[in-house]
């Protein structure tokens, strides 16, 4: 089973997400789509090579999306992932994936 660690670009992504849910639909309703967004981690964490591959954006990158948002991430090696970044439709043409 692999895991997955949160780059600190997506830690920032997932609460600037999180803050806007909140603002936007309410504490109930944020936090149920980050708990999906969360169960979609371990899901790409349990099968990374089943979403596909981006090499267009950036090579070793693959995407997932989730909702209104793409989830970016690489196989750091056998065992873990790492999640890169996390974005929104809105932030799609300030994409920075280092």
């Amino acid at each position: 089973m692999m895991s997955y660690k949160l780059s600190p670009d997506a830690v920032d992504d997932i609460e600037r997400l999180f803050t806007f849910g909140i603002d936007r639909f309410g504490v109930s309703q944020a936090s149920k789509y980050i708990d999906g967004l969360e169960e979609r981690l371990t899901k790409i964490a349990n099968s990374p090579t089943f979403y596909p591959k981006v090499t267009h954006i950036k090579q070793g990158y693959r995407r997932s999306v989730y909702g209104i948002h793409s989830i970016y991430y690489r196989q750091l090696d056998k065992s873990r992932i790492e999640i890169m970044r996390v974005i929104g439709r809105e932030h799609m043409a300030q994409l920075s994936l280092t």
